[in-house]
């Protein structure tokens, strides 16, 4: 009876493990970090989320920039602060611009595979991923472990199934390599989506001109 009685506790122990294993934690507020590589340059971005609203904020050099959008792309602001110039700008684009922003951005299309593998610490399967509008291919890996509102960074894995953890992504033209390197329930700092006092408003085309995004 004992030895029987041992093993219903022991069966029920391991379901118990299995079932924490592959329970889905849900982040609908918090920040994520991601390590960005973009033509050999490796940078570390920081995204803080809500269920309507992101902050992106990037260390390029000595500039600091923010981008902020909300959840249904009606929203597009781009900060650059550098203090060792004393300067402050911020572009808010306009319903065309994002418009176009739109229209430029690549087409994915999803399709799961069957490989898997741990990349930090998330339990990660393979999904080749195709633009539709330059034929190129890529590989995606995502993950089911954890759901979160979607962001500037993640917006094009929307279907891709799940959770981008490491993926490519083009913004602006420009390629960059994306893993996620962590994500907690951290709570934005006030005034994180909003634009503070002391920026200097400009256009977007002057921002760009200026080497901005």
């Amino acid at each position: 009876m004992n030895i029987k009685f041992s093993k219903i506790v022991l069966s029920l122990a391991f379901t118990a493990i299995a079932f924490s294993a592959s329970a889905q934690k849900n982040y609908p507020q918090g920040s994520a970090t991601y390590s960005v590589s973009v033509s050999g340059q490796e940078v570390e971005s920081k995204i803080y989320f809500t269920a309507d609203s992101s902050a992106s904020i990037t260390q390029y050099g000595p500039a600091n920039v923010k981008l902020l959008t909300n959840s249904k792309g009606s929203y597009f602001a781009v900060l650059v602060d550098v203090p060792v110039a004393s300067m402050k700008k911020v572009a808010v684009l306009t319903s065309d611009e994002i418009d176009q922003a739109i229209a430029a951005a690549p087409k994915f299309t999803f399709t799961p595979g069957t490989e898997t593998k741990q990349i930090s610490g998330f339990n990660c399967k393979k999904v080749t991923v195709k633009d539709t509008k330059s034929g190129s291919t890529y590989t995606a890996w995502i993950t089911n472990d954890i759901t979160a509102p979607i962001t500037s960074m993640t917006k094009s894995f929307a279907d891709a199934g799940g959770f981008p953890v490491q993926f490519t992504t083009i913004q602006q033209g420009q390629v960059a390599d994306v893993t996620l390197k962590s994500i907690t329930n951290e709570k934005a700092p006030a005034g994180t989506f909003g634009v503070p006092a002391g920026f200097e408003k400009i256009s977007y085309d002057d921002l760009k001109a200026m080497g901005g995004r």
